[in-house]
């Protein structure tokens, strides 16, 4: 049975690495003893695939993970049972039963919405007017390129392809929604924001003091799908199977 779970990593957990939530499911499907499907060949390993890495510090509404097991499970006693056995921040908010050729969640989402509440880098608050007016700045020029760390080497990038909206939406605390694009190349929040600074000439930086990941989003012939309602096979199919 293939099965696709929506969890939240909130709190202090968000200082754990993608590596090392990986390891706390291993362990919480062990302590609720489910009987994950194997890989087959000389080392079998469960059939276990996390959507999109989750950065170190963030945080988020929206994370997914798709798993098979070897026998028939009941979905809502499942949620339950794996928040329990799930460090603290971490918990499933949804289950679903996943058709058998589904696409990878890493090869089908393709935008993301974050919830990022800026500060300048030295930590110190920035105003809301003023941000607002720094973003529609930046936001109206052609480029808005910014220097990204990749392979140990520091290289020149614009994010601006990356960015369908990026827009103020509280006062307090100071926030931003931003829709990001995963695919063919995506950014962090914080990328975006070191754009915009670099951009409006804003000396001191800007930083996230936090980003909440709250949208994953496939999008396919014209139609947007959230991931529990994409590739799933129908409640009604799972009853007959069972």
């Amino acid at each position: 049975m293939r099965v696709r779970l929506r969890f939240a990593k909130l709190g202090k957990v968000r200082w754990t690495s993608h590596r090392d939530v990986a390891r706390m499911w291993e362990r919480a499907f062990r302590r609720v003893d489910l009987r994950l499907a194997y890989t087959e060949g000389f080392s079998p390993r469960p059939k276990v695939s996390f959507g999109l890495a989750l950065s170190t510090g963030h945080e988020s509404d929206a994370e997914y993970l798709d798993l098979v097991f070897a026998d028939e499970v009941e979905l809502e006693a499942l949620s339950v049972s794996l928040t329990d056995a799930l460090p603290d921040g971490i918990a499933v908010t949804g289950a679903v039963p996943l058709a058998e050729r589904a696409p990878a969640l890493q090869e089908a989402v393709t935008a993301v919405v974050w919830h990022v509440e800026p500060t300048r880098a030295d930590g110190s608050p920035i105003d809301a007017s003023e941000l607002g007016q720094h973003v529609d700045r930046a936001m109206g020029l052609p480029a808005l390129p910014t220097s990204r760390r990749r392979k140990g080497r520091d290289v020149e990038e614009d994010v601006m392809p990356v960015i369908r909206r990026c827009e103020l939406r509280s006062t307090n605390p100071v926030s931003l929604e931003m829709e990001l694009t995963t695919q063919p190349r995506s950014a962090k929040p914080g990328d975006v924001l070191a754009g915009i600074a670099r951009a409006v000439g804003l000396q001191e930086g800007l930083a996230d003091a936090r980003s909440l990941r709250t949208h994953q989003w496939i999008e396919r012939d014209g139609t947007r799908l959230e991931p529990l309602a994409a590739d799933t096979r129908p409640r009604a199919l799972e009853a007959r199977a069972s």
